[in-house]
Protein backbone atom coordinates (compact mmCIF):
# COMPACT_ATOMS: atom_id res chain seq x y z
CA UNK A 1 0.00 0.00 0.00
CA UNK A 2 1.32 3.16 -1.22
CA UNK A 3 1.99 5.92 1.75
CA UNK A 4 0.63 9.22 1.91
CA UNK A 5 2.84 12.90 1.95
CA UNK A 6 4.05 12.75 5.83
CA UNK A 7 4.79 8.88 6.16
CA UNK A 8 6.69 7.72 3.15
CA UNK A 9 9.35 6.21 3.87
CA UNK A 10 11.10 4.33 0.58
CA UNK A 11 12.27 5.83 -2.51
CA UNK A 12 13.23 4.91 -5.91
CA UNK A 13 14.99 7.04 -8.34
CA UNK A 14 15.84 6.33 -12.29
CA UNK A 15 19.20 7.02 -13.64
CA UNK A 16 22.97 6.77 -12.17
CA UNK A 17 23.84 10.10 -13.84
CA UNK A 18 24.96 13.38 -11.52
CA UNK A 19 21.34 14.27 -10.95
CA UNK A 20 20.21 10.85 -9.63
CA UNK A 21 23.41 10.26 -7.39
CA UNK A 22 22.51 13.71 -5.85
CA UNK A 23 18.45 12.98 -5.07
CA UNK A 24 19.75 9.71 -3.95
CA UNK A 25 22.36 11.23 -1.37
CA UNK A 26 20.22 14.43 -0.38
CA UNK A 27 17.52 12.04 0.18
CA UNK A 28 19.42 9.12 2.59
CA UNK A 29 20.20 12.25 4.59
CA UNK A 30 16.84 13.16 5.13
CA UNK A 31 15.95 9.56 6.51
CA UNK A 32 14.66 8.11 3.52
CA UNK A 33 15.49 4.52 2.13
CA UNK A 34 16.89 4.70 -1.81
CA UNK A 35 17.51 2.71 -4.55
CA UNK A 36 18.81 3.73 -7.86
CA UNK A 37 18.06 1.88 -11.16
CA UNK A 38 20.53 2.55 -14.06
CA UNK A 39 20.45 0.97 -16.90
CA UNK A 40 24.39 1.36 -17.69
CA UNK A 41 27.21 -0.62 -16.22
CA UNK A 42 28.71 2.63 -14.69
CA UNK A 43 27.50 5.78 -12.71
CA UNK A 44 27.76 8.85 -14.20
CA UNK A 45 25.26 9.36 -16.90
CA UNK A 46 26.98 11.71 -19.52
CA UNK A 47 30.01 12.72 -16.97
CA UNK A 48 31.78 9.99 -17.72
CA UNK A 49 35.24 8.33 -19.24
CA UNK A 50 35.97 4.79 -20.78
CA UNK A 51 39.10 3.16 -21.55
CA UNK A 52 41.58 2.52 -24.81
CA UNK A 53 44.39 0.54 -24.41
CA UNK A 54 46.44 2.11 -21.91
CA UNK A 55 44.53 5.85 -22.20
CA UNK A 56 41.11 6.60 -20.73
CA UNK A 57 39.32 8.71 -22.66
CA UNK A 58 37.29 11.80 -20.99
CA UNK A 59 34.33 12.56 -22.63
CA UNK A 60 32.78 15.45 -20.03
CA UNK A 61 34.29 18.11 -17.81
CA UNK A 62 36.16 20.72 -19.69
CA UNK A 63 35.50 23.23 -16.30
CA UNK A 64 33.72 22.10 -13.51
CA UNK A 65 32.04 24.84 -11.95
CA UNK A 66 32.14 25.44 -8.44
CA UNK A 67 35.17 23.55 -8.06
CA UNK A 68 36.73 25.71 -5.78
CA UNK A 69 35.16 27.35 -2.86
CA UNK A 70 33.84 31.15 -2.31
CA UNK A 71 30.03 29.82 -3.39
CA UNK A 72 27.06 27.42 -2.86
CA UNK A 73 28.22 25.59 -6.04
CA UNK A 74 31.15 24.71 -3.86
CA UNK A 75 28.88 23.64 -1.06
CA UNK A 76 26.83 21.35 -2.84
CA UNK A 77 30.07 19.21 -4.26
CA UNK A 78 31.43 19.19 -1.01
CA UNK A 79 28.06 17.91 0.40
CA UNK A 80 27.90 15.23 -1.98
CA UNK A 81 32.02 14.38 -1.24
CA UNK A 82 33.01 14.96 -5.19
CA UNK A 83 36.47 17.14 -4.53
CA UNK A 84 37.27 15.52 -1.15
CA UNK A 85 41.08 13.82 -1.62
CA UNK A 86 41.64 15.49 -4.68
CA UNK A 87 43.52 18.00 -6.50
CA UNK A 88 41.52 20.82 -8.33
CA UNK A 89 43.52 22.32 -11.55
CA UNK A 90 43.21 25.37 -12.52
CA UNK A 91 44.52 27.43 -15.68
CA UNK A 92 45.62 31.05 -16.46
CA UNK A 93 42.94 30.61 -19.79
CA UNK A 94 40.07 29.70 -20.25
CA UNK A 95 39.99 29.21 -23.45
CA UNK A 96 42.00 30.36 -27.03
CA UNK A 97 40.14 31.17 -29.67
CA UNK A 98 42.54 31.00 -33.14
CA UNK A 99 41.16 31.94 -36.83
CA UNK A 100 42.35 30.51 -40.32
CA UNK A 101 44.37 33.15 -40.59
CA UNK A 102 46.71 32.88 -37.80
CA UNK A 103 44.92 35.43 -35.85
CA UNK A 104 44.22 34.01 -31.89
CA UNK A 105 42.74 35.54 -28.87
CA UNK A 106 43.74 34.59 -25.10
CA UNK A 107 40.87 34.65 -23.07
CA UNK A 108 42.60 34.74 -19.81
CA UNK A 109 41.05 34.27 -16.40
CA UNK A 110 42.67 37.00 -14.83
CA UNK A 111 40.80 39.99 -15.41
CA UNK A 112 43.59 42.75 -15.87
CA UNK A 113 45.50 40.67 -18.19
CA UNK A 114 42.58 39.70 -20.38
CA UNK A 115 42.13 43.50 -20.44
CA UNK A 116 45.48 44.18 -21.65
CA UNK A 117 45.68 41.50 -24.01
CA UNK A 118 42.64 42.69 -25.62
CA UNK A 119 43.72 46.26 -25.69
CA UNK A 120 46.73 44.84 -27.42
CA UNK A 121 44.52 43.14 -30.37
CA UNK A 122 42.39 46.26 -30.97
CA UNK A 123 43.34 49.80 -29.30
CA UNK A 124 40.15 51.03 -31.18
CA UNK A 125 38.29 49.10 -29.52
CA UNK A 126 38.56 50.16 -25.46
CA UNK A 127 35.90 51.02 -24.51
CA UNK A 128 33.77 48.32 -25.36
CA UNK A 129 36.60 46.06 -24.16
CA UNK A 130 36.73 47.88 -20.46
CA UNK A 131 32.96 47.52 -20.28
CA UNK A 132 33.41 43.97 -21.02
CA UNK A 133 36.01 43.57 -18.69
CA UNK A 134 33.94 45.89 -15.57
CA UNK A 135 31.39 43.36 -15.92
CA UNK A 136 33.38 40.46 -15.56
CA UNK A 137 34.92 42.25 -12.19
CA UNK A 138 31.18 42.78 -10.77
CA UNK A 139 30.62 39.19 -11.41
CA UNK A 140 33.67 37.86 -9.59
CA UNK A 141 31.87 39.17 -6.40
CA UNK A 142 28.49 38.33 -7.45
CA UNK A 143 29.20 34.75 -7.19
CA UNK A 144 29.09 34.63 -3.42
CA UNK A 145 25.74 35.31 -3.15
CA UNK A 146 24.36 33.42 -6.30
CA UNK A 147 22.03 30.98 -5.27
CA UNK A 148 22.06 27.52 -5.43
CA UNK A 149 21.24 25.85 -2.34
CA UNK A 150 17.41 26.16 -2.41
CA UNK A 151 14.76 26.44 -4.77
CA UNK A 152 13.33 29.62 -5.10
CA UNK A 153 10.36 28.55 -5.36
CA UNK A 154 10.73 27.87 -1.71
CA UNK A 155 11.78 30.65 -0.21
CA UNK A 156 10.03 32.43 2.29
CA UNK A 157 9.13 36.34 1.87
CA UNK A 158 12.45 37.09 3.94
CA UNK A 159 14.22 34.69 2.56
CA UNK A 160 13.60 36.22 -1.25
CA UNK A 161 14.06 39.53 0.22
CA UNK A 162 17.13 38.93 1.31
CA UNK A 163 18.49 37.55 -1.58
CA UNK A 164 17.22 40.25 -4.09
CA UNK A 165 19.08 42.90 -1.22
CA UNK A 166 22.53 40.63 -1.78
CA UNK A 167 22.17 41.31 -5.40
CA UNK A 168 21.51 45.08 -5.29
CA UNK A 169 25.12 45.97 -5.94
CA UNK A 170 25.47 43.66 -8.81
CA UNK A 171 22.03 44.66 -10.79
CA UNK A 172 23.29 47.20 -12.86
CA UNK A 173 25.68 44.45 -14.17
CA UNK A 174 23.31 41.80 -13.94
CA UNK A 175 20.24 43.18 -15.77
CA UNK A 176 22.92 44.84 -18.42
CA UNK A 177 24.38 41.01 -18.94
CA UNK A 178 21.14 39.44 -19.31
CA UNK A 179 19.23 41.68 -22.04
CA UNK A 180 21.99 41.40 -24.15
CA UNK A 181 22.82 38.47 -26.49
CA UNK A 182 26.54 38.18 -26.99
CA UNK A 183 26.22 37.56 -30.87
CA UNK A 184 24.76 41.22 -30.41
CA UNK A 185 27.67 42.65 -27.51
CA UNK A 186 29.93 40.90 -29.89
CA UNK A 187 29.11 43.04 -33.03
CA UNK A 188 30.02 46.13 -31.40
CA UNK A 189 33.77 45.57 -32.01
CA UNK A 190 35.65 47.00 -34.45
CA UNK A 191 38.38 44.52 -35.01
CA UNK A 192 36.70 41.44 -37.14
CA UNK A 193 38.34 38.82 -35.44
CA UNK A 194 37.28 40.13 -31.76
CA UNK A 195 33.63 40.71 -33.75
CA UNK A 196 33.97 36.84 -34.03
CA UNK A 197 36.03 35.24 -31.32
CA UNK A 198 33.89 36.78 -28.60
CA UNK A 199 30.76 34.24 -29.39
CA UNK A 200 33.35 30.98 -28.91
CA UNK A 201 34.43 32.18 -25.37
CA UNK A 202 32.53 29.25 -23.89
CA UNK A 203 34.06 26.73 -27.10
CA UNK A 204 31.18 26.59 -29.34
CA UNK A 205 28.80 29.24 -30.46
CA UNK A 206 25.78 29.64 -28.24
CA UNK A 207 22.92 32.29 -30.58
CA UNK A 208 21.00 32.65 -27.88
CA UNK A 209 22.92 33.76 -25.46
CA UNK A 210 22.69 36.55 -23.54
CA UNK A 211 26.34 38.01 -21.98
CA UNK A 212 25.23 36.40 -18.22
CA UNK A 213 26.41 33.11 -19.23
CA UNK A 214 29.98 34.33 -20.63
CA UNK A 215 30.53 36.15 -17.35
CA UNK A 216 29.07 33.83 -15.45
CA UNK A 217 31.58 30.93 -16.30
CA UNK A 218 34.54 33.82 -16.80
CA UNK A 219 34.06 34.76 -13.20
CA UNK A 220 34.19 31.47 -11.88
CA UNK A 221 37.37 30.14 -13.50
CA UNK A 222 38.59 34.02 -12.35
CA UNK A 223 37.60 32.49 -9.04
CA UNK A 224 39.39 29.40 -8.89
CA UNK A 225 35.94 27.93 -9.11
CA UNK A 226 35.60 26.46 -12.53
CA UNK A 227 39.06 24.36 -13.07
CA UNK A 228 39.12 20.14 -13.37
CA UNK A 229 39.23 17.91 -10.64
CA UNK A 230 41.73 15.21 -10.61
CA UNK A 231 40.18 12.18 -12.00
CA UNK A 232 38.07 13.87 -13.85
CA UNK A 233 33.94 12.97 -15.51
CA UNK A 234 34.26 8.76 -14.22
CA UNK A 235 36.07 10.14 -11.00
CA UNK A 236 33.80 12.71 -10.13
CA UNK A 237 30.97 10.49 -10.66
CA UNK A 238 32.32 7.56 -8.86
CA UNK A 239 33.07 9.95 -5.92
CA UNK A 240 29.49 10.66 -5.67
CA UNK A 241 28.29 7.11 -5.51
CA UNK A 242 30.96 6.14 -2.86
CA UNK A 243 29.15 8.97 -1.03
CA UNK A 244 25.83 7.54 -1.69
CA UNK A 245 26.75 4.08 -0.69
CA UNK A 246 28.36 5.18 2.44
CA UNK A 247 25.53 6.92 3.79
CA UNK A 248 23.20 3.69 3.12
CA UNK A 249 21.86 4.38 -0.76
CA UNK A 250 21.94 1.08 -3.08
CA UNK A 251 22.68 0.96 -7.06
CA UNK A 252 21.58 -1.47 -9.64
CA UNK A 253 23.62 -1.48 -12.81
CA UNK A 254 21.93 -2.82 -15.53
CA UNK A 255 19.07 -2.74 -14.46
CA UNK A 256 16.49 -0.88 -17.41
CA UNK A 257 13.39 1.11 -16.74
CA UNK A 258 10.31 0.34 -19.24
CA UNK A 259 7.56 1.83 -17.22
CA UNK A 260 6.83 3.91 -13.74
CA UNK A 261 3.34 1.75 -12.54
CA UNK A 262 0.46 4.00 -11.07
CA UNK A 263 -2.06 3.42 -9.06
CA UNK A 264 -4.86 5.59 -8.22
CA UNK A 265 -3.23 8.66 -10.01
CA UNK A 266 -0.24 7.46 -7.26
CA UNK A 267 3.43 6.60 -8.71
CA UNK A 268 3.85 3.21 -6.87
CA UNK A 269 7.00 1.81 -8.52
CA UNK A 270 8.60 0.80 -11.90
CA UNK A 271 8.51 -2.25 -14.11
CA UNK A 272 12.08 -3.14 -15.58
CA UNK A 273 13.13 -4.91 -18.92
CA UNK A 274 13.17 -7.96 -17.86
CA UNK A 275 9.71 -7.89 -16.23
CA UNK A 276 10.55 -7.41 -12.48
CA UNK A 277 8.60 -4.76 -10.71
CA UNK A 278 9.94 -3.25 -7.97
CA UNK A 279 7.78 -0.87 -5.20
CA UNK A 280 8.81 2.11 -3.55
CA UNK A 281 6.19 4.89 -1.58
CA UNK A 282 8.50 7.73 -4.30
CA UNK A 283 9.45 7.53 -7.24
CA UNK A 284 12.19 10.07 -8.82
CA UNK A 285 12.69 9.76 -12.29
CA UNK A 286 16.51 11.39 -12.83
CA UNK A 287 16.42 10.03 -16.33
CA UNK A 288 16.24 11.72 -20.02
CA UNK A 289 12.85 13.78 -19.95
CA UNK A 290 11.44 13.02 -22.95
CA UNK A 291 11.61 9.20 -22.30
CA UNK A 292 10.13 9.84 -18.41
CA UNK A 293 7.45 12.04 -19.99
CA UNK A 294 6.39 9.80 -23.27
CA UNK A 295 7.28 6.30 -22.27
CA UNK A 296 7.60 6.01 -18.73
CA UNK A 297 4.45 7.58 -18.08
CA UNK A 298 2.88 7.05 -21.59
CA UNK A 299 2.56 10.60 -22.20
CA UNK A 300 -0.26 11.11 -18.84
CA UNK A 301 -0.31 13.66 -16.31
CA UNK A 302 1.03 16.10 -19.00
CA UNK A 303 -0.76 19.96 -18.31
CA UNK A 304 -0.93 21.85 -20.91
CA UNK A 305 2.82 23.52 -20.60
CA UNK A 306 4.78 20.35 -19.81
CA UNK A 307 2.71 19.00 -23.17
CA UNK A 308 3.32 21.96 -25.29
CA UNK A 309 7.20 21.37 -24.20
CA UNK A 310 7.32 17.80 -24.75
CA UNK A 311 4.99 17.57 -28.23
CA UNK A 312 5.91 20.38 -30.01
CA UNK A 313 8.36 22.65 -28.22
CA UNK A 314 11.33 20.07 -27.71
CA UNK A 315 11.13 19.54 -32.06
CA UNK A 316 11.99 23.02 -32.48
CA UNK A 317 15.68 24.46 -33.76
CA UNK A 318 17.58 25.42 -30.47
CA UNK A 319 14.91 24.41 -27.78
CA UNK A 320 17.30 21.76 -26.51
CA UNK A 321 20.95 21.39 -26.46
CA UNK A 322 22.91 19.52 -29.39
CA UNK A 323 24.80 16.61 -28.97
CA UNK A 324 28.67 16.41 -30.03
CA UNK A 325 30.67 14.65 -32.31
CA UNK A 326 33.66 13.48 -30.54
CA UNK A 327 37.35 12.30 -32.04
CA UNK A 328 39.55 10.68 -29.25
CA UNK A 329 43.24 10.22 -30.20
CA UNK A 330 45.83 8.80 -28.05
CA UNK A 331 49.26 10.03 -29.27
CA UNK A 332 52.42 8.26 -28.45
CA UNK A 333 54.39 11.44 -27.61
CA UNK A 334 54.34 14.25 -25.25
CA UNK A 335 53.58 17.50 -27.53
CA UNK A 336 53.85 19.50 -24.78
CA UNK A 337 53.09 22.66 -27.15
CA UNK A 338 49.44 21.34 -26.86
CA UNK A 339 47.22 23.87 -25.61
CA UNK A 340 44.75 22.53 -23.19
CA UNK A 341 41.62 24.37 -24.91
CA UNK A 342 41.62 25.64 -28.04
CA UNK A 343 38.22 26.48 -30.33
CA UNK A 344 39.61 26.79 -34.47
CA UNK A 345 37.93 28.54 -36.70
CA UNK A 346 37.29 26.94 -39.79
CA UNK A 347 37.34 28.02 -43.26
CA UNK A 348 33.73 27.17 -45.44
CA UNK A 349 35.66 23.52 -46.74
CA UNK A 350 36.67 22.79 -43.99
CA UNK A 351 33.86 22.79 -42.26
CA UNK A 352 31.81 20.80 -45.15
CA UNK A 353 33.54 17.81 -44.21
CA UNK A 354 32.12 17.90 -40.29
CA UNK A 355 29.23 16.06 -40.81
CA UNK A 356 26.04 17.79 -38.93
CA UNK A 357 28.20 20.89 -37.49
CA UNK A 358 26.08 23.52 -36.51
CA UNK A 359 29.26 26.06 -36.33
CA UNK A 360 32.02 26.63 -38.38
CA UNK A 361 34.48 25.33 -35.61
CA UNK A 362 35.74 22.82 -33.54
CA UNK A 363 36.99 22.83 -30.03
CA UNK A 364 40.78 20.82 -29.43
CA UNK A 365 41.89 20.11 -25.93
CA UNK A 366 45.00 18.29 -25.21
CA UNK A 367 43.16 16.32 -22.60
CA UNK A 368 46.42 15.22 -21.16
CA UNK A 369 47.06 18.37 -19.73
CA UNK A 370 44.06 18.60 -17.63
CA UNK A 371 44.13 15.13 -16.29
CA UNK A 372 47.78 13.85 -17.27
CA UNK A 373 46.95 10.78 -14.69
CA UNK A 374 44.53 9.22 -17.61
CA UNK A 375 47.77 9.19 -20.33
CA UNK A 376 50.71 7.14 -19.18
CA UNK A 377 53.94 9.09 -19.04
CA UNK A 378 54.83 10.60 -22.35
CA UNK A 379 52.07 10.40 -24.23
CA UNK A 380 49.18 12.93 -24.84
CA UNK A 381 45.24 12.77 -25.14
CA UNK A 382 43.69 15.13 -27.80
CA UNK A 383 40.20 15.60 -27.31
CA UNK A 384 38.34 17.28 -30.57
CA UNK A 385 34.24 18.23 -30.99
CA UNK A 386 31.87 20.38 -32.50
CA UNK A 387 27.95 20.84 -31.25
CA UNK A 388 26.22 18.41 -33.90
CA UNK A 389 22.41 17.49 -35.47
CA UNK A 390 21.93 14.36 -34.92
CA UNK A 391 19.69 14.10 -38.51
CA UNK A 392 22.63 13.23 -40.71
CA UNK A 393 23.57 10.43 -38.65
CA UNK A 394 20.35 8.82 -38.15
CA UNK A 395 19.89 9.21 -42.40
CA UNK A 396 23.15 7.09 -42.46
CA UNK A 397 22.02 4.21 -39.47
CA UNK A 398 21.47 1.35 -40.63
CA UNK A 399 20.30 -0.59 -36.94
CA UNK A 400 18.39 0.29 -33.93
CA UNK A 401 19.37 2.81 -31.56
CA UNK A 402 19.92 0.92 -29.00
CA UNK A 403 19.20 -2.37 -27.65
CA UNK A 404 19.32 -5.24 -25.29
CA UNK A 405 20.90 -8.12 -24.91
CA UNK A 406 21.90 -11.06 -22.38
CA UNK A 407 25.28 -11.83 -21.41
CA UNK A 408 25.93 -14.92 -19.32
CA UNK A 409 22.25 -14.29 -17.83
CA UNK A 410 22.95 -10.85 -17.39
CA UNK A 411 20.88 -8.04 -19.49
CA UNK A 412 22.98 -5.51 -20.89
CA UNK A 413 21.70 -2.12 -22.55
CA UNK A 414 24.34 -0.02 -24.27
CA UNK A 415 26.45 -2.54 -26.50
CA UNK A 416 27.57 -1.47 -29.80
CA UNK A 417 25.14 -1.63 -32.11
CA UNK A 418 25.28 -2.66 -35.92
CA UNK A 419 24.54 0.90 -37.71
CA UNK A 420 26.07 -0.04 -41.18
CA UNK A 421 28.60 0.68 -43.62
CA UNK A 422 27.67 4.17 -44.19
CA UNK A 423 27.68 5.31 -40.84
CA UNK A 424 30.72 3.89 -39.96
CA UNK A 425 32.65 5.28 -42.76
CA UNK A 426 30.97 8.78 -42.62
CA UNK A 427 32.97 8.33 -38.64
CA UNK A 428 36.29 7.75 -40.37
CA UNK A 429 35.62 10.26 -42.90
CA UNK A 430 35.13 13.07 -40.33
CA UNK A 431 38.08 11.94 -37.61
CA UNK A 432 40.94 11.74 -40.55
CA UNK A 433 39.59 15.08 -41.61
CA UNK A 434 40.27 16.34 -38.26
CA UNK A 435 43.68 14.97 -37.89
CA UNK A 436 44.29 16.36 -41.06
CA UNK A 437 43.50 19.52 -39.64
CA UNK A 438 45.54 19.09 -36.58
CA UNK A 439 48.54 17.83 -38.39
CA UNK A 440 48.89 20.82 -40.11
CA UNK A 441 49.38 22.58 -36.73
CA UNK A 442 51.08 20.12 -34.70
CA UNK A 443 53.45 18.22 -37.23
CA UNK A 444 53.90 14.56 -37.20
CA UNK A 445 50.66 14.29 -34.85
CA UNK A 446 49.03 11.23 -36.91
CA UNK A 447 51.74 9.87 -37.35
CA UNK A 448 51.42 9.57 -33.67
CA UNK A 449 48.35 8.38 -33.54
CA UNK A 450 48.23 4.76 -31.15
CA UNK A 451 44.11 4.78 -30.91
CA UNK A 452 41.81 6.56 -31.65
CA UNK A 453 37.88 6.38 -31.16
CA UNK A 454 34.97 8.23 -32.39
CA UNK A 455 31.52 9.30 -31.01
CA UNK A 456 28.60 10.87 -32.51
CA UNK A 457 24.98 11.67 -31.14
CA UNK A 458 23.78 8.03 -31.94
CA UNK A 459 26.31 7.21 -29.56
CA UNK A 460 25.01 9.22 -26.66
CA UNK A 461 21.59 8.36 -27.10
CA UNK A 462 22.93 4.00 -26.59
CA UNK A 463 24.67 4.83 -23.52
CA UNK A 464 22.07 7.41 -22.11
CA UNK A 465 18.93 7.33 -23.95
CA UNK A 466 18.78 11.38 -24.19
CA UNK A 467 16.76 12.60 -26.51
CA UNK A 468 18.67 13.64 -29.64
CA UNK A 469 21.47 12.67 -27.94
CA UNK A 470 21.39 15.81 -25.74
CA UNK A 471 23.99 16.28 -23.25
CA UNK A 472 22.74 19.19 -21.42
CA UNK A 473 18.82 19.04 -21.88
CA UNK A 474 16.61 22.39 -22.47
CA UNK A 475 18.65 25.69 -23.46
CA UNK A 476 18.51 28.38 -20.94
CA UNK A 477 17.57 31.74 -21.90
CA UNK A 478 14.77 30.43 -24.45
CA UNK A 479 11.31 29.30 -24.40
CA UNK A 480 12.00 26.10 -23.52
CA UNK A 481 14.29 26.59 -20.49
CA UNK A 482 12.56 29.71 -19.49
CA UNK A 483 8.84 27.65 -19.77
CA UNK A 484 10.30 24.91 -17.63
CA UNK A 485 11.96 26.95 -15.20
CA UNK A 486 8.50 28.96 -14.60
CA UNK A 487 6.38 25.33 -14.42
CA UNK A 488 8.87 24.21 -11.61
CA UNK A 489 9.23 27.93 -9.48
CA UNK A 490 5.53 27.73 -9.92
CA UNK A 491 4.61 23.46 -8.99
CA UNK A 492 8.09 21.82 -8.07
CA UNK A 493 9.53 19.29 -9.89
CA UNK A 494 6.12 17.56 -9.90
CA UNK A 495 3.14 15.84 -12.23
CA UNK A 496 -0.02 17.71 -11.48
CA UNK A 497 -2.43 14.89 -11.15
CA UNK A 498 0.13 12.43 -10.21
CA UNK A 499 1.20 12.17 -6.60
CA UNK A 500 4.55 10.54 -4.93
CA UNK A 501 6.27 11.59 -8.37
CA UNK A 502 8.88 13.84 -8.80
CA UNK A 503 11.73 15.06 -11.60
CA UNK A 504 15.32 15.36 -10.96
CA UNK A 505 18.40 15.65 -13.04
CA UNK A 506 19.07 18.14 -16.16
CA UNK A 507 15.67 17.89 -17.31
CA UNK A 508 14.35 19.33 -14.20
CA UNK A 509 16.42 22.79 -14.56
CA UNK A 510 19.07 24.21 -17.37
CA UNK A 511 22.68 23.77 -17.87
CA UNK A 512 25.33 21.43 -16.68
CA UNK A 513 26.82 19.68 -13.95
CA UNK A 514 26.01 21.57 -11.07
CA UNK A 515 22.36 22.00 -11.79
CA UNK A 516 22.11 18.32 -11.85
CA UNK A 517 23.47 17.93 -9.11
CA UNK A 518 21.79 21.03 -7.45
CA UNK A 519 18.60 19.68 -8.34
CA UNK A 520 18.61 17.11 -6.27
CA UNK A 521 19.70 19.16 -3.53
CA UNK A 522 16.12 20.77 -4.92
CA UNK A 523 13.87 18.02 -5.56
CA UNK A 524 14.42 16.61 -1.72
CA UNK A 525 13.89 20.25 -0.44
CA UNK A 526 10.38 19.57 -2.34
CA UNK A 527 9.77 16.48 -0.75
CA UNK A 528 10.52 16.81 2.83
CA UNK A 529 8.11 19.86 2.51
CA UNK A 530 5.99 17.31 1.64
CA UNK A 531 6.61 15.17 4.20
CA UNK A 532 6.48 17.56 6.53
CA UNK A 533 10.32 17.44 7.34
CA UNK A 534 12.93 19.86 8.14
CA UNK A 535 15.68 19.65 5.08
CA UNK A 536 18.87 18.68 6.21
CA UNK A 537 22.58 18.32 4.54
CA UNK A 538 25.88 17.87 5.96
CA UNK A 539 29.47 18.32 4.14
CA UNK A 540 31.61 14.92 3.74
CA UNK A 541 34.33 14.53 6.47
CA UNK A 542 35.53 11.51 5.20
CA UNK A 543 38.26 13.07 3.35
CA UNK A 544 40.24 16.27 3.97
CA UNK A 545 39.27 19.25 1.19
CA UNK A 546 40.51 19.43 -1.77
CA UNK A 547 43.98 21.01 -2.85
CA UNK A 548 44.51 23.89 -6.02
CA UNK A 549 47.42 23.94 -8.62
CA UNK A 550 47.54 26.93 -11.05
CA UNK A 551 48.62 25.33 -14.43
CA UNK A 552 50.18 28.49 -16.84
CA UNK A 553 48.95 27.94 -20.23
CA UNK A 554 49.47 31.47 -22.62
CA UNK A 555 52.51 33.16 -23.15
CA UNK A 556 53.25 33.11 -19.97
CA UNK A 557 54.27 29.69 -19.71
CA UNK A 558 56.94 30.24 -22.45
CA UNK A 559 58.60 33.24 -20.33
CA UNK A 560 56.08 36.05 -20.27
CA UNK A 561 55.25 37.25 -16.60
CA UNK A 562 53.16 35.51 -15.19
CA UNK A 563 49.63 37.12 -13.85
CA UNK A 564 49.18 37.99 -10.31
CA UNK A 565 46.39 38.47 -8.16
CA UNK A 566 44.52 35.42 -7.50
CA UNK A 567 43.49 36.33 -4.14
CA UNK A 568 40.78 33.09 -4.23
CA UNK A 569 43.48 30.81 -4.05
CA UNK A 570 45.18 32.41 -0.69
CA UNK A 571 41.86 32.26 0.69
CA UNK A 572 41.62 28.78 -0.32
CA UNK A 573 44.62 27.87 0.92
CA UNK A 574 43.63 29.59 4.06
CA UNK A 575 40.57 27.23 4.48
CA UNK A 576 42.19 24.68 4.09
CA UNK A 577 40.81 23.84 0.55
Amino acid sequence: MSHTPGNRESMIIIGAGLGGLSTGCYAQMNGYKTQIFEMHEIPGGCCTAWERGDFTFDCCISWLLGNGPGNEMHQIWMELGALQGKQMRHFDVFNIVRGSNGQVVYFYSDPDRLEAHLLEISPADAKLIRDFVGGLRKFRKALAVYPFLKPVGLMGRWERWKMLASFIPYFNAIRKSITVLMTDYSAKFKDPFLREAFNFILYEKHQNFPVLPFYFQLASHANLSAGVPEGGSLGLAKSIEARYRRLGGQVHYNAKVEEILVEDDRAVGVRLSDGREFRADIVVSAADGYTTMMRFLKGRYLNDTFRKLYTETINEPHMVFPGYFIAFLGLDKPFPEGEPCTTYLLEPEEAEEMIGIRHPSINVQFRSRHYPELAPDGTSIVYATYFCDIAPWRALNEGPEQVSRVRKGEELHTLPVRRGHEYHAAKRRVSNAMIRFLEKRYPGLKDSISVRDVSSPLTQVRYTGNFDGTVLGWQPFVESGETLEEAIKEHGPVMQGLSNFYISGVWATTGGLIRAAAAGRHVMHFICKDDGKDFTASIDETAPPPTHLIVPVGPAAHGVAAPQGFPQLAAARAVGA
